[in-house]
């Protein structure tokens, strides 16, 4: 189960070096940066993706306990 979720994060992860972009100004960022907030931007993308990971997990502990009572 690991395995398959290290190769999983792997995937995405180097899928999105492909699509990165130059260097450019960009403003939203600059300000949230100047402010502090882009702080609580990653945390906030932090914690929806360990709820959706959580989330995963207990639905695949559930579908696991089911296929082996059948």
């Amino acid at each position: 189960m690991i395995k398959k979720v290290i190769f999983i994060l792997s995937f995405l992860l180097s899928g999105s070096i492909g699509f990165a972009q130059p260097q450019s100004t960009v403003e939203m960022a600059d300000a949230f940066r100047a402010d502090g907030k882009i702080y609580v931007v990653v945390g906030v993308v932090l914690i929806i993706l360990l709820g959706l990971f959580a989330y995963l997990f207990y639905i695949d502990k559930k579908l696991s306990k089911i296929e082996k009572n059948q």
